[in-house]
């Protein structure tokens, strides 16, 4: 499956790579991706790691967020709030990702993401994330990794 090409919202985004999630879709309110977990992501007890939890949905919710500041002209986005339920456990296998823009406003967006089992659709975790939106990239976050402004 060929990914979309998103590289106008993270143009080498480094942790979403180093999960191993895949994209499918991408709108302005709606992203999905997935993720096939494995050892990578567990914690010692052989299920997967809170931080990884947080991590999927913080970046389904970035990605989301991201691609509707830059449809509106803005800079971008950064994350002031990670909220994430651990709801099952789950140690290997692929899961489906969904994340919605519950708000998206001026100044501020509300993300919300659920993952499910792929083998069951079973809901194992979910989260809400809050953006604060960017009309220009703040002097002292400059760095390679991070999106540049558009042009006018």
């Amino acid at each position: 499956m060929s990914q979309p090409d998103f590289s106008a919202i993270a143009p080498d985004d480094r942790w979403g790579t180093h999960l191993g999630l895949e994209f499918t879709e991408i709108s302005e309110g709606r992203v999905c991706a997935r993720l096939e977990a494995g050892e990578k992501h567990q914690q010692p007890m052989g299920i997967l790691h809170g931080g990884a939890w947080c991590s999927i949905v913080e970046t389904a919710a970035s990605y989301g967020a991201g691609y509707l500041a830059h449809a509106r002209g803005q800079v971008g986005v950064v994350g002031v709030s990670n909220q994430t339920d651990f709801l099952r456990s789950h140690s290997e296998g692929w899961l489906e990702v969904e994340a919605e823009a519950l708000h998206a406003g001026r100044r501020q967006h509300v993300w919300e993401v659920r993952i499910r089992r792929a083998s069951d659709a079973v809901l194992v975790a979910r989260g809400q994330v809050r953006f604060q939106v960017l009309d220009t990239m703040p002097a002292d976050r400059a760095s390679e990794n991070a999106p540049h402004q558009p042009k006018p």
